[in-house]
């Protein structure tokens, strides 16, 4: 008998090559995360809860993912943990309980919880013909392929499983960004959420809740130069994201790929479009999502979404700075009064335009400046380009603009 009552059941090895099992085992913080989470959604689970847990120097101890599905099936433990493609998803397409979509299907997703930290627990209750039982599948990172089975020496009160991921790695400290992880969530759940509504993620106690943290949503129907159909939803973020993304999805909202938009859409707009088509899962099973650039078809999917994403964010610029100029004139913060008395007054003020768009697009707080201080800093940006030929060049190097755009703006 182990501690506490515990009892040990067996050790159990995965059938794999030690170094296919490694090369598993690296991700991001946020790409474990992800998986974990898709775990705990396949099995049914309706409430997902991610906890990070710090010491008292405000390092990071363990990260904890919890879930009210219907737990690990240890009883069969050689066939879902000890062989790779032998996940009880292969064969299945819809959760047993909700009969919503699975995300995966091969066994694998388990191993990025070692990117994270190198000792793992997965602490499972499940429904069994005798009632609730409950298991712990403990592995290492020292030697990923080989679980330990223990069960508990009384069952917990329902299903469920806990993840309990300690050791924890270094680099991990993006996880302690809670607004910016519950951002990068949001992105990537966006299109499960809205066709589960029922299902409830949390980071840190907060609700991971795409409509919250997204600014705005836009759908188009497109059709590529091969004929095929798909939709693009377009989500436009408060927060800043890094690069536009483009999201491969199949029609039940999994994000089966992703790759860079190549589409600048200034403004200080941060989104992500995601393509939504009952073709891609197939494309996926193939490997042909990941050649992006290279494939035929899922090449005329990007250029078909690139192209609505330049028209989109040509159309949303225009209104954003119709939508701005009418704010700041109403704010009493635009240096301006009444009309331009002559074409050089009007040409004065189109470079302030562009340069006082630059400013808040490539300053983070901005838009949480004071109705003083805006005013404030448009009178010393006026008094900048009226006093320098070289103005809208100064203030681009600032602001660390990029090479293209400040190009437009040396133009003005």
């Amino acid at each position: 008998m182990l501690k506490g009552g515990a009892r040990f059941v067996k050790n159990i090895h995965v059938q794999a090559q030690k170094d296919h099992i490694t090369s598993l085992c690296t991700a991001s913080p946020i790409q474990a995360l992800t998986e974990l989470i898709w775990n705990a959604l396949d099995a049914d689970a309706f409430d997902v809860k991610v906890d990070v847990i710090q010491n008292a120097l405000g390092g990071i101890d363990a990260v904890r993912v919890a879930d009210d599905g219907q737990g690990v099936n240890a009883l069969e433990a050689d066939r879902h943990f000890g062989n790779l493609g032998g996940s009880w998803k292969r064969g299945a397409n819809r959760t047993p309980l909700s009969g919503r979509v699975l995300h995966g299907s091969k066994g694998k997703g388990r191993f990025k919880a070692f990117a994270l930290g190198n000792r793992v627990e997965w602490r499972t209750t499940l429904e069994t013909g005798g009632g609730l039982r409950s298991f712990v599948l403990a592995g290492s990172a020292d030697d990923p392929g080989l679980f330990t089975l223990t069960e508990a020496a009384s069952p917990g009160p329902a299903t469920g499983t806990e993840v309990m991921i300690t050791e924890i790695q270094h680099a991990m400290g993006s996880l302690l960004d809670t607004a910016w992880v519950v951002q990068q969530l949001a992105s990537h759940f966006a299109l499960y959420l809205k066709a589960y509504p029922n299902v409830r993620i949390y980071f840190q106690g907060l609700l991971v809740n795409p409509v919250i943290v997204q600014h705005a949503s836009h759908l188009y129907h497109l059709k590529s130069s091969e004929g095929d159909k798909a939709d693009l939803q377009v989500i436009e973020w408060k927060t800043k994201q890094g690069r536009g993304k483009v999201v491969f999805c199949n029609s039940d909202g999994f994000a089966l790929h992703e790759t860079d938009a190549a589409v600048r859409p200034g403004g200080g707009f941060n989104f992500t479009a995601y393509l939504v088509s009952p073709r891609f899962a197939a494309l996926h099973s193939e490997n042909l999502l990941v050649l992006d650039e290279m494939h035929p078809e899922t090449k005329a999917f990007l250029d078909a979404a690139r192209d609505i994403l330049r028209r989109h964010f040509r159309e949303r610029r225009e209104a954003l700075t119709a939508e701005l100029m009418q704010q700041w004139h109403a704010d009493g913060v635009y240096p301006y009064d009444g009309e331009p008395a002559d074409e050089a007054e009007h040409a004065a003020r189109r470079r302030f335009d562009g340069c006082a768009l630059a400013v808040r697009a490539y300053s983070d707080n901005f838009d949480v400046m004071t109705a003083v201080e805006k005013k404030l800093l448009f009178r010393l940006l006026r008094e900048t380009l009226e006093a320098r030929p070289d103005g809208a060049t100064l203030i681009a190097d600032l602001l660390g603009v990029p090479l293209k755009r400040r190009r437009e703006l040396q133009k003005l």
